[in-house]
């Protein structure tokens, strides 16, 4: 199983037959190239969404289409997507989970917001989710964009991930030093990959924190485009 980091909130995850893009941003992404983009995205069979600020799906609708893929993720906004753009989706919700080939994926909380600009202003676009996803023996948490929240007791609990996708950048998501808190407070990780961070002055720019506050967790400061093996 491989971990790709596509600059921000985006991953590149694959496993078996499945190469899931989770969160893709790539036009206007200051940490991926315009070269990077097609290696980015080769191959790729489904994309997963975890809300829909613009830094999360700016280009999740030309890339279902041009790759005829599907869009999978909370129920509000792929209802939409399917009426309005007419492409593949599967929607669901939280507390709910599909399988994808060989990967089972289920929907769980986070705390942030989720919308997007339309001509008549924003518009809310179903709720903000993260992810369990289970490949390969693993367990992986995608936090999606959030604040600490007391859900990540029960979903550390009930789930069990080894693997955590935190966002740790501050701002509009956990800083590291939140991002610390709740890994040691709820979580048994062995590996943790802090995410939506770097891209912008205004957010965090270094791990270190986090790498410093858990001496017992491999810490993993992820570099654009570089695989991260399971």
């Amino acid at each position: 199983m491989k971990l790709i980091w596509l600059g921000h909130g985006g991953f590149r995850l694959e496993t078996g037959r499945s190469v899931v893009l989770i969160d893709p941003w790539l036009t206007g992404n200051p940490a991926l190239r315009d070269d990077q983009h097609a290696a980015a995205t080769e191959g790729a069979t489904h994309i997963l969404l975890t809300h829909a600020h613009f830094d999360h799906v700016a280009d999740v609708l030309g890339l279902a289409k041009h790759l005829s893929i599907p869009i999978i993720g909370q129920y509000d906004l792929m209802g939409y997507w399917s009426e309005a753009e007419g492409v593949e989706t599967t929607g669901f919700n939280k507390g709910g989970t599909i399988r994808v080939d060989e990967i089972q994926i289920s929907m769980v909380p986070a705390s942030h917001s989720s919308s997007f600009t339309t001509p008549d202003g924003l518009r809310a676009a179903g709720s903000e989710v993260g992810y369990m996803i289970a490949a390969e023996g693993h367990m992986i948490y995608v936090s999606g964009d959030t604040g600490i929240m007391a859900d990540m007791d029960w979903m550390a609990d009930y789930y069990k991930p080894d693997i955590g996708i935190l966002s740790a950048g501050g701002h509009f998501t956990m800083d590291m030093k939140g991002a610390a808190y709740a890994a040691k407070r709820y979580f048994a990780f062995k590996t943790l990959i802090p995410c939506h961070y770097r891209t912008f002055p205004l957010l965090e720019q270094s791990a270190q924190p986090l790498i410093d506050a858990l001496p017992e967790v491999n810490v993993i400061e992820p570099q654009v485009m570089k695989e991260i093996e399971f």
